[in-house]
């Protein structure tokens, strides 16, 4: 099944900033010949998946009904969306509940805002661990062992001056998360944007996914998140978890 998982592969190099690709860019971004990269497109184009206007290439509308495929079929995406849009309407702030793939978080249910963020974020987004509140809770949810091998073959970047970039102080801050229930992100992925997650746990006690609830740095603090955020974000977690199966 070289050439589907060819295709994937293809349909993933659009998932950056520039949505519109030439064989060439699609051919840096995967690392596949051109040869390759070309049949591929032509191919998704016969299919309705994308379209060409000339040298560049862009996806279509029907892509959605791959990731729809499992949206609408899978337990956590489906249970979880009213109880963030509940939990959105009682903070006034964006909530998410996302998974671990691949080493990064994955967003499968969301309930936002009018509240205008330069991240732009929706289901489907994928965002590193090491930097963002749901990473770190998914993160602890491993055995230091597994965490640490995580860590090991992740590069850092630092998205703002806050961003913390040490593998021994992400460990210690793991370990943290494991001991308090929750984790904190202060501006590390984005100037002015806080979050706090914590660990959506299934009816037998394991970690499926992370459930966190963001907000401006300028309208809510760091004590506040955790006095005032914190309680209804973890009664919002129990109850999502209360609905999965093992």
């Amino acid at each position: 099944m070289t050439s589907l998982a060819r295709g994937l592969h293809v349909i993933r190099a659009f998932a950056g900033v520039d949505r519109r690709l030439t064989i060439a860019d699609v051919s840096r971004a995967t690392g596949l010949t051109r040869a390759v990269v070309r049949r591929c497109l032509y191919t998704l184009c016969e299919l309705g998946y994308a379209a060409c206007d000339g040298r560049n290439f862009h996806l279509q509308p029907r892509v959605l009904s791959l990731g729809y495929a499992y949206l609408s079929t899978a337990p956590i995406a489906i249970a979880a969306q009213p109880i963030l849009q509940e939990l959105s309407e009682h903070t006034g702030e964006a909530t998410t509940v996302a998974v671990l793939d691949e080493g990064m978080v994955v967003y499968v249910a969301r309930a936002s805002t009018p509240r205008i963020m330069s991240v732009t974020l929706g289901v489907g987004s994928r965002l590193q661990t090491y930097c963002t509140a749901l990473g770190r809770v998914l993160l602890a949810s491993l055995t230091p062992e597994q965490a640490t091998r995580e860590l090991a073959r992740t590069e850092f970047t630092a998205y703002t001056r806050f961003t913390v970039t040490s593998r021994e102080r992400l460990l210690e801050i793991l370990g943290e998360v494991r001991a308090e229930g929750f984790a904190l992100n202060d501006q590390e992925l984005e100037i002015g944007l806080r979050s706090i997650a914590v660990p959506v746990r299934n009816v037998v006690g394991v970690t499926v996914a992370a459930m966190n609830v963001s907000a401006q740095a300028s309208r809510l603090s760091l004590r506040e998140l955790i006095d005032t955020t914190l309680p209804a974000l973890r009664s919002a977690a129990e109850r999502l978890g209360a609905q999965l199966p093992p």
